[in-house]
């Protein structure tokens, strides 16, 4: 599924459009450079499953939870990771696991860790307001 936004006010709409079409996957990679919208669009995926925390890019925390109206969602940011033992030594997989919502910025750093289903987002840069991405449900 290819989707455009052109302003941070299609957010909303794009975040329901992407949890329609990832059905029940619980897991969101999100691929783009830095300064993409990576985590601008988690934001508004965590609005609509009923987040009312402050959502903030977990860079140095590696990983924020925020209470969901179905639970618990979790927010990765693997940017800063050295290699993918910091990901095996804080547990992930009791995260990816859980069957909670788990958003990962840079999976990259962690290829070799994540879940063989997923929903893939690709976030490319048009121009300063505008955003292409590209969502693909991996199984």
């Amino acid at each position: 599924m290819d989707l455009h936004t052109t302003s941070t006010t299609d957010l909303p709409a794009t975040a329901a459009e992407i949890l329609k079409y990832a059905g029940d996957t619980r897991i969101f990679l999100f691929y783009g450079e830095m300064g993409a919208g990576k985590t601008t669009l988690i934001k508004s995926l965590c609005a609509a499953l009923g987040v009312k925390d402050e959502v903030t890019s977990p860079t140095f925390s590696i990983v924020n939870e925020y209470e969901g109206s179905d639970g618990p969602v979790y927010h990765f940011d693997f940017y800063r990771l050295k290699d993918h033992n910091e990901a095996l030594d804080m547990g992930y997989e009791e995260y990816f696991y859980s069957g909670n919502y788990c958003f990962i910025e840079w999976p990259e750093k962690i290829a070799d860790l994540v879940p063989d289903s997923y929903t893939g987002i690709r976030i490319h840069i048009i121009d300063p307001g505008s955003r292409q991405l590209t969502v693909e449900n991996i199984s």
